[in-house]
């Protein structure tokens, strides 16, 4: 078995579509590939097929390798509840609430889980390229760590490290890697990419000769910017600082509030691509447009903490005034949630425990109470007849009499969600109502727009196919085939 481990000079440098492509380059050989990562942190969740859940990167790559996605490609993740804490998941299952510090003392004991997990993918496949996380030359972390260097020794796997020039100072970054590792970090280190380059790369031949010449560690190409990556879904919440506005022609505008633990919100990636919609997520502080056609209230990590924050942004006050105007208003598991009259959290799932006033525009309670639901999800959108699937993640139960008229009725026989009596407003548990072309169409309708009915995923695996192509041109493969031991 061969394994090759992809680690960055710090965040959002390209890892993560890096190792989507390569999984979908070395699939497209014929051979098995899985995709790993030991510890990710992020609030944009899959479900597995064995009914836990992982880092939407992960679920990502899975879809590369054309495999479906398992627990163990991802055994630890944390989901930010708080600046300081987070909900911890081990092999797709929630083991508890930590603090950062006492997650750093805990983080060990979960060294050997990381590696049976890792040990399980390599024994089903030819090759595992492995993500890591954030940066190894964060030295202040390396006690402990699972998701890098500590990782990588454990189980004797070969890493790849990468600088994004797209941001600046790469030499400075992968020199500056190289001179703050520990030795035996350092050795570990078999050669170095550049990712993110625009235009010429001849002239870049210079800067990657001195980086070289600083290291020691060969050159095993350099990526170019990836144009079919905004297709992919996105992991990090840092694309939302970046927001990409339409231009004044196109003929529906949909926005999202970014509640302050906004979850899942690569869903609303086909609405994003669509040539039609002005979509735009709303920094905190800006108010929502009055033209708006469809306001929908995303997923949250928590439902009451985020309900306050909307409140101190006054988008209460603005969606109030956006449904008394006719606007129509979406709302998606914790975005359902504040819908309602009530949000309650008894037990302290998400938070101190409390209550909390919802938006009143769907007659319903919510309890945070009970295990936690994870399971995917298919039947038909009520309104319209059309077909949909996607995937539950949430605590609570919503009960009420606007539940009698349910927005989405399972395979099975099963409703989830409620619609308001003038059915302007709706909302439901389920994710990635987009995804599927005919759902998406029968959800834009009622907004007077038509779309051709065509399936994200479709358009998700064009975009890893050539993403894989361009990686094929661009980096010594050979290479880095070597290095993984094939």
């Amino acid at each position: 078995m061969a394994s090759l481990m992809i680690q960055g000079c710090g965040s959002d440098v390209g890892k993560s579509t890096l190792v989507a492509g390569l999984c979908r380059l070395f699939t497209n050989r014929g051979l098995i590939v899985r995709p790993f990562k030991p510890q990710n942190m992020s609030n944009n969740a899959a479900v597995t097929a064995d009914g836990g859940e992982i880092g939407r990167a992960q679920a990502l790559q899975a879809i590369a390798c054309r495999t479906p996605p398992t627990v163990h490609m991802n055994p630890v993740l944390l989901k930010p509840q708080s600046d300081v804490g987070a909900q911890v998941v081990v092999r797709g299952k929630v083991v508890g609430a930590y603090r950062a510090r006492a997650f750093q003392e805990f983080k060990p004991d979960l060294l050997a889980t990381t590696v049976d997990s890792y040990r399980r993918l390599a024994a089903e496949a030819d090759l595992v390229l492995v993500e890591g996380a954030g940066s190894p030359a964060e030295t202040n972390l390396r006690a402990g760590d699972i998701a890098n260097m500590g990782f990588a020794h454990a189980a004797d796997v070969p890493v790849a490290l990468v600088g994004d020039i797209d941001r600046g100072h790469v030499i400075a970054a992968l020199a500056g890697a190289h001179l703050v590792l520990e030795a035996a970090d350092r050795d570990r280190i078999k050669g170095f990419i550049i990712n993110k380059f625009r235009g010429d790369p001849s002239l870049f031949d210079d800067g990657r000769r001195e980086i070289v010449a600083r290291t020691g560690w060969p050159d095993l190409g350099m990526a170019p910017w990836l144009p079919p990556a905004r297709a992919l879904p996105a992991e990090d919440a840092v694309v939302l600082e970046r927001p990409v506005r339409a231009d004044g022609d196109r003929r529906v505008r949909i926005v999202v509030p970014m509640l302050s633990r906004i979850a899942n919100f690569d869903e609303f990636d086909p609405l994003r691509a669509d040539p039609d919609i002005d979509f735009a997520f709303l920094p905190p502080g800006t108010p929502v447009p009055g033209d708006a056609d469809l306001v929908i209230l995303p997923g949250t990590k928590a439902t009451l903490a985020d309900l306050a924050f909307l409140r101190a942004q006054g988008w209460d006050i603005d969606i109030l005034a956006h449904a008394r105007r006719g606007g129509r208003v979406l709302g998606v598991c914790g975005g359902y949630q504040m819908l309602g009259r009530t949000v309650s959290d008894p037990d302290g799932i998400e938070g101190p425990p409390g209550s909390a006033a919802g938006l009143g525009l769907l007659d319903v309670e919510t309890v945070l109470r009970g295990d936690k639901v994870l399971r995917a999800a298919s039947g038909r959108l009520l309104a319209g007849d059309a077909a949909f699937s996607g995937y539950e993640m949430h605590v609570g139960r919503t009960t009420g009499p606007g539940t009698a008229t349910p927005m989405l009725a399972f395979d099975g026989g099963a409703v989830d969600g409620a619609v308001s009596a003038d059915s302007r407003v709706a909302g439901a548990y389920v994710h990635g109502l987009f995804e599927r072309g005919e759902a998406r169409a029968a959800l834009l309708a009622p907004l007077g727009l038509t779309i051709t009915p065509r399936d994200h995923a479709a358009t998700v695996d064009a975009a890893l196919d050539e993403i894989a192509a361009m990686l094929e041109r661009a980096l010594d493969i050979e290479a880095i085939a070597r290095i993984a031991g094939l």
